[in-house]
């Protein structure tokens, strides 16, 4: 018998054997940290979080695992500046997680997609861009490059609100990565999507590991943690019962795996009594198994060699450049000149730059045109009061006066016959103006 390789599991490691050297870059830091809600007469009510301790290195995929309501999303919100620990100590990057510097280097994608249904995802992708104080170039190129991404460019300028949850959420993640962030939270990234988006999602998560970032990543699909993850933190009652990288976590100690090529002239009687003449026994012989998500993507492969056409969001693209690093220039200090350059040019942006801020022009003109109009408020009362048309009506264009026309006709009221005991409009409109001029 041929051996190819052969492959003996260890036996696990403990979670601080399996640590990362301490010369490694410490993002997040939790120590005791502790969550609890109260009630309103501030009794404790739910312990969320119980005394847990986390650390999260830079440049690697960290898993946080567990069931419903064990404490993953208050975890998460924590870090994220949004709960207050009720006891413990968090930092991120050596801050608070409060610390107004360092949110324009998190990304976040939460478990729901939130979205302004009426825009567009090149809209959307704007208004984030310009949330960060990037110039019209660096939005411009990034949002072309994560729209290719995601293969979304064929409906960049379909409102999100027509999209399909998988569609949403891959906006969500251009959303999160607009900002080229040195930590990415994803809380469940994969929800809704195809087996297609998936592998594209956990491609881009793998690709920011190796560039340097650190991605915190909580999800229920176990099968996609074990594939991105370097390590995982295993939750349940608010604690944590398992931590560790995931070779260790999935390793098999009492039994070894040989792996050899297919034997064409021995046969799995041979082999069998091959082993029991060396002591072994209960052998189970059987052929490696392919996942079917493997499968899955074989078969789109093949189908796309053949020339097949689909619908539904391109995949298999290139991570956008800016998120390799490709192209890359270091971020120099903004001045607070530029930083005041860059808000009056968001301020003065024309329509060419965001289609939304047309309506808002709207009432501006408006103004202008009555600031214009040479018809004085007095004067238009009076031609109310008698019924006449002021002089400068007559130098508006013809197209105007004839659809000022066509409107008074349609609103004008159809005149009964006035009796003979009561005055004619001409006498009325006289006897009014009289009353004003005499007081």
């Amino acid at each position: 018998m041929t051996q190819a390789s052969t492959q003996i599991v260890d036996a696990p490691q403990s979670a601080a054997a399996a640590a990362p050297p301490d010369d490694r870059e410490v993002v997040v830091k939790a120590l005791k940290l502790t969550k609890i809600f109260k009630d309103f007469w501030l009794r404790d009510k739910v312990k969320a979080v119980d005394a847990i301790d986390v650390e999260i290195y830079r440049g690697e995929v960290f898993g946080l695992l567990g069931p419903n309501g064990s404490g993953k999303s208050t975890t998460i919100k924590m870090i994220l500046g949004l709960l207050h620990p009720t006891d413990g100590k968090l930092a991120v990057f050596g801050k608070l997680p409060r610390d107004v510097a360092t949110k324009k280097i998190i990304g976040y994608l939460p478990e729901e997609t939130y979205l302004y249904k009426f825009l567009t995802p090149i809209e959307t992708l704007e208004y984030y861009g310009k949330l960060f104080n990037q110039d019209r170039t660096t939005r411009k190129n990034r949002i072309e490059m994560l729209l290719e991404m995601v293969g979304l460019e064929h409906a960049a300028k379909r409102p999100v609100g027509e999209f399909s949850k998988g569609m949403m959420r891959k906006v969500g993640l251009a959303q999160a990565l607009i900002n080229d962030p040195q930590l990415l939270i994803l809380d469940e990234p994969t929800s809704g999507m195809d087996p297609i988006a998936t592998a594209d999602v956990k491609r881009v998560i793998q690709k920011l590991g190796e560039r340097g970032k650190t991605v915190l990543l909580c999800s229920h699909l176990l099968a996609d943690v074990q594939d991105v993850c370097d390590r995982v933190s295993m939750m349940y009652g608010g604690k944590v019962r398992r931590q560790g990288t995931v070779g260790s976590l999935l390793e098999v100690t009492d039994q070894t795996m040989i792996t050899t090529p297919t034997l064409k002239n021995v046969s799995d009687a041979q082999i069998v009594a091959a082993l029991e003449q060396l002591g072994v026994t209960d052998v189970t012989l059987d052929h490696p198994r392919r996942t079917l998500e493997q499968v899955f993507l074989d078969m789109v492969a093949e189908a796309k060699a053949q020339g097949a056409k689909t619908s539904g969001a391109e995949s298999g693209r290139e991570v956008a450049a800016f998120l390799r690093g490709v192209g890359a220039k270091p971020t120099a200090p903004v001045s607070e000149e530029q930083q005041r350059e860059v808000v009056i040019e968001s301020l003065v942006s024309g329509p060419e730059e965001v289609k939304a801020s047309a309506p808002s022009e709207a009432p501006a003109k408006a103004m202008e045109a009555k600031a214009a109009d040479p018809i004085s408020e007095p004067d238009a009362l009076l031609a109310d009061l008698t019924g006449d048309k002021p002089k400068e009506a007559e130098n508006k264009p013809r197209f105007q006066q004839a659809e000022t026309a066509k409107k008074d006709k349609r609103e004008a009221p159809s005149k009964p016959s006035a009796p003979a005991d009561r005055l004619t409009p001409d006498e009325s409109d006289k006897s009014v103006i009289d009353d004003l001029l005499n007081g």
